[in-house]
């Protein structure tokens, strides 16, 4: 589902290269606190609450932050494996204040509310794979018809407007099946260090469901998964080109499995903002 096995690799190969410290990734993260994110010029203000969202499978604990008055596109986050935190809530935020309606998800929802890692970014892996094994195809489509349909229903939302969907490490493949699950709402599709885009030999691959679509993309790939997996971005360019779809693929340089969420053992946050001024230029083109 996503690059789990090697967030301890990534970690101590980036210590190693003095770029990262126990304490960042230690005593801060371990809090659950997460690294400022620069300040949104001119943001807007906006309006957050804890929301709860009904699912054909229970009662999904969300947090919902728009701009403060009138209405904005939409955007379904999905986080990475250590679920709902701090850093997300912030991440949605810094968005809402550049225009949009955000909610941001626990997918976990069905076996545990957030916070679902103890620990953040710091949690072991080992102690939040089992809540990532509970995730199926299936869960994924049907939540991103859920979350939508909800999103649909809130005055701050646009309803004249696309919806784009972004997701972080397990949280790539399910953006792309959100495109599948409603091809006619999702404009714009982000994946940032997406574990499990390209599955070979599966007709039910992320990649292919989501080429059926008519979205538009941005594909941030991390320099260490590109190492492990050198032919998935041809496969992933040749698939949207072949499907005569936008799709902006890059590997980051100097960036390992996990860089963008503020609060991650191997933030970088120059690739990160870069990633992120991308998925705004996405954005302002796809949600119309």
């Amino acid at each position: 589902m996503c690059d789990q096995n090697h967030f301890e690799d990534d970690r101590r190969d980036f210590e190693a290269r003095g770029l990262v410290t126990r304490k960042q990734f230690g005593v801060l993260l371990g809090a659950g606190m997460s690294m400022a994110l620069p300040q949104v010029a001119n943001a807007a203000p906006v309006s957050d609450a804890e929301v709860t969202v009904t699912t054909p499978d229970g009662a999904a604990d969300c947090y919902f932050v728009h701009p403060a008055s009138g209405t904005a596109p939409a955007v379904l986050i999905w986080p990475d494996i250590f679920g709902l935190r701090p850093a997300f809530r912030q991440m949605g935020k810094r968005l809402a204040e550049s225009g949009y309606s955000v909610l941001v998800v626990n997918p976990f929802y069905r076996t545990k509310k957030a916070p679902t890692a103890e620990n953040g970014s710091a949690t072991p892996i080992e102690q939040v794979r089992t809540l990532a094994q509970t995730l199926t195809e299936t869960t994924n489509m049907t939540d991103a018809k859920a979350f939508i349909g909800w999103l649909d229903k809130q005055p701050s939302v646009a309803k004249n407007k696309k919806v784009g969907t972004q997701g972080y490490c397990m949280g790539g493949p399910m953006a792309f099946r959100t495109a599948a699950a409603v091809p006619d709402r999702v404009g714009g599709v982000a994946s940032f260090h997406g574990g499990g885009l390209v599955r070979a030999d599966s007709p039910s691959s992320p990649h292919i469901q989501a080429s059926k679509t008519k979205a538009q993309f941005l594909v941030a790939i991390a320099a260490n998964d590109d190492a492990r997996a050198p032919t998935d971005k041809d496969i992933l360019k040749k698939t949207f080109a072949e499907a005569k779809l936008a799709a902006e693929i890059e590997v980051y340089e100097n960036s390992a499995h996990g860089w963008c969420p503020p609060d991650s053992r191997v933030y970088n946050e120059p690739n990160a903002e870069k990633a992120w001024a991308r998925l705004l230029a996405l954005y302002s083109k796809a949600l119309v």
